[in-house]
């Protein structure tokens, strides 16, 4: 990855949305609008122009972490169904993943598609989930573009946030347990390999990660901390706020979108963010 040698400037954050009750997956669409997961009210948000959230699915089976692929359709961790689902461009829904072996997953939390059609996702357990469990690990999962379904790797911590590189070499997943991130090399085929801590000490629960086309990193949790490459703290966003998730939109890909309780933020970076899809 490259080494950065600019300063990075003051950056101000702005509401684009503030009447929400729990924010938790967004990714920017393609089509021009913000897709938000609201937890509490179970449903789908879009975020465009308009002030006024527009409802994009409802009775959303406990969305957390959506994504998207280059063919528009939405992939959902719904956590409270515990499955993996794909909303296509018709409204269709169709069920990826829901079980290994015959057992229920956790609670997938979170989701990142390669823009080859490889699909990662994450599996914790957090409150009343975990008294639910049918896994005795919280998993990594990957599903290929034919559909098949394998551990990328098993935690006795659990992951939360994933990301992958803008080369889509690299995975990454923050540790919510650990307060860390950690990274996986990724092959042609999907496979993931060589796990290492990339950022450790992260202040606050990590949640939501991201990467911008410098190779810095984004991780939600107390505030939005910005890391360099090699893994050191240079900024933090929003140090008052707990948040929760966050992801680069707007036609230029230099707008951060962060979700922070019932509240959306945008912050303009004027840097690039790996489109994740």
């Amino acid at each position: 990855m490259p080494q950065l040698t600019r300063e990075l400037p003051n950056y101000e954050s702005e509401k684009v949305a503030a009447n929400l009750q729990f924010v938790d997956g967004l990714v920017w669409s393609r089509s021009g609008f913000l897709a938000v997961a609201d937890v509490r009210q179970r449903k789908i948000f879009r975020l465009d122009s308009d002030p006024h959230p527009k409802i994009l699915r409802d009775s959303d089976g406990g969305a957390s972490g959506l994504a998207y692929d280059l063919q528009g359709r939405l992939y959902i961790c719904e956590s409270e169904t515990r499955r993996v689902t794909r909303l296509d461009l018709a409204g269709k829904v169709e069920t990826l993943a829901e079980n290994w072996q015959g057992r229920k997953f956790n609670a997938p939390n979170d989701i990142v598609v390669r823009r080859d059609g490889h699909v990662y996702f994450t599996d914790p357990a957090f409150g009343s989930a975990n008294d639910r469990r049918d896994l005795d690990f919280f998993g990594i999962w990957h599903i290929s573009p034919k559909g098949e379904l394998d551990v990328a790797a098993k935690w006795k911590t659990r992951p939360n946030g994933i990301a992958v590189s803008a080369d889509g070499k690299s995975l990454f997943v923050t540790d919510s347990d650990r307060h860390a991130v950690v990274a996986f090399d990724l092959d042609r085929a999907g496979t993931a390999a060589n796990p290492r801590d990339v950022i450790r000490n992260v202040a606050g629960v990590p949640g939501g990660i991201r990467t911008d086309v410098d190779g810095r990193f984004y991780v939600a949790a107390k505030g939005v901390g910005i890391y360099s490459p090699d893994g050191k703290l240079q900024r933090t966003l929003l140090e008052s706020e707990y948040a929760s998730n966050c992801t680069f939109g707007e036609g230029d890909l230099e707008s951060l979108f962060i979700g922070a309780r019932g509240t959306i933020y945008r912050v303009k970076l004027g840097v690039k963010g790996a489109l994740q899809y």
